[in-house]
């Protein structure tokens, strides 16, 4: 009797990992077809109308582009001279110097020429003190203020400009991301280009910048990168934003806005408190809170994506920050959804809590832990002697090539749409990519996750990490 438990218990496991696969690859396949009908949409919507010399008016909505700065000392000069070069008219560059403990403040002072101004801080100043306002008195630099403060973390350094900032929309992006000078303008146009609704936030493609040649803060020849691990995330992230994002996009169902290039109505952004100073995972956070707010108020509106490779920044080329960075990201992945559990298949926040929110419970947060402890299974099966080789075989073999042509299409789709990468041996190295990114890349993924939510799951003290860079100043 036992025996006859004990298998059909195995049967029911082989059941549920099956119906997890086909669910999978459905909801894969149906993410391939929407993202492909955004981006048909997106391209003819924008195939006319020219918003330059619009946006080029001083009458043209004002914009604060926020940048954290951490110990940033080595690139934090080129960094600025790029933000203050984009082609717009009414916008500021406010850098958050949240506590540096190298020279990334005094470097600024020297190359901007800033000087200490007075300005009036609210007595009831919630984020950590700040300790000194700076300006240039030279108008070449009049778009620029720094902003020092006491050490409180990103999420604090986001809320401290939010505040000090008097424009209606704010920008939080990494201060050592490279804007395209036009960014600015697709950013505006996505704004203003919904008359029915209220657009509350904007997000956008991240591009890997790594052994790109920048000079002068300005992208001169895109490369692809030379390390196999920057590879592998350019691939993870081709998939990611122009298949993945661009899919919720187009049903106005995104959940999350990367960190790197986020743009917020700011009285919207301000009425929900701003970024969450208590997670990890405040770019997700915030999009969470700000829509349950419209929802909430039964106000009409939407979240715009914009897929032209607008934003490019730095990944990581050492195995072991980028093992914390998706770590941290894990940690933070959980944070939000336990905090917004009520969503989970509330019929009160329609697509949000029926489809995003479950999409996210099931296969951004529990399937990396299915994938670890389906491995443990296979292994103990195994060694037990009652793995069923022909179906192990069978789904593995599945997934695998799955996982490949879903590669090949965002490969592909992301030349025939915006063709970053021209050369033919590029494509090929990046077929090669995802023809082993499974075997290799993806394991090292689903086992970072596996310890971001262990650390959560059990308390152990962990923070943000650090990344180092090389410095687009150095590339090429």
């Amino acid at each position: 009797m036992n025996s006859e438990l004990f298998h059909i218990a195995l049967d029911y496991i082989n059941v549920i990992f099956l119906m997890f696969t086909v669910t999978l690859f459905t909801l894969f396949g149906i993410m391939g077809y929407l993202s492909t009908r955004n981006s048909l949409h997106y391209r003819k919507k924008n195939s006319f109308g020219d918003l330059s010399k619009v946006m080029a008016s001083p009458l043209a909505p004002s914009i604060t582009i926020v940048a954290p700065a951490y110990n940033e000392g080595l690139t934090i000069v080129e960094n600025i001279r790029s933000l203050m070069s984009l082609r717009y008219v009414n916008y500021e560059v406010m850098v958050i110097n949240d506590g540096s403990k190298d020279d990334t403040l005094q470097k600024m002072i020297d190359a901007y020429d800033l000087v200490r101004v007075e300005q009036k801080i609210d007595p009831e100043w919630r984020n950590k003190p700040i300790r000194g306002i700076y300006k240039s008195p030279h108008r070449a630099f009049a778009k620029l203020t720094v902003i020092d403060k006491e050490n409180g973390g990103k999420s604090d350094a986001l809320n401290t400009g939010m505040a000090l900032s008097t424009n209606r929309y704010v920008g939080c992006i990494d201060v050592d991301c490279l804007l395209l000078p036009d960014a600015l303008l697709h950013v505006v146009k996505a704004f203003y280009q919904r008359s029915e609704k209220r657009v509350i936030a904007v997000g956008g493609v991240i591009r890997v910048a790594n052994s790109c040649v920048i000079e002068g803060g300005e992208l001169e020849e895109i490369r692809l990168p030379q390390s196999w691990l920057a590879r592998f995330q350019l691939l993870e992230y081709t998939r990611s934003f122009i298949l993945g994002r661009m899919a919720w996009g187009r049903i106005d169902s995104l959940l999350i806005i990367s960190g790197a290039f986020g743009f917020f109505d700011r009285e919207i952004a301000l009425a929900v408190g701003g970024y969450d100073t208590d997670t990890v995972g405040e770019d997700m956070e915030i999009v969470f809170k700000m829509r349950r707010y419209m929802h909430d108020h039964n106000n009409p509106y939407t979240v715009e994506y914009i897929p032209d490779s607008l934003c490019w920044t730095e990944v990581p080329e050492d195995l072991n920050i980028l093992i914390n960075q998706r770590d941290r990201w894990a940690r933070g992945n959980l944070e939000t959804l336990y905090k917004h559990r009520d969503m989970f298949f509330n019929s009160k926040y329609g697509r949000l809590g029926l489809l995003s929110y479950p999409y996210w419970f099931f296969y951004e947060w529990l399937a990396p832990l299915m994938e670890f402890f389906g491995l443990i299974t296979i292994v103990v099966f195994f060694y037990l002697g009652i793995l069923n080789g022909e179906f192990f075989i069978a789904i593995t073999a599945t997934v695998y090539l799955f996982s490949i042509m879903f590669s090949f299409y965002a490969i592909l789709w992301d030349v025939y749409s915006y063709n970053e990468y021209k050369k033919t041996k590029d494509i090929l190295i990046l077929m090669l990519c995802a023809i082993v990114e499974p075997l290799f890349f993806h394991p090292i993924v689903v086992w970072a996750a596996v310890r971001g939510n262990y650390k959560k799951l059990f308390r152990v003290q962990s923070g943000w990490g650090s990344q180092v860079r090389k410095g687009f100043a150095k590339v090429g």
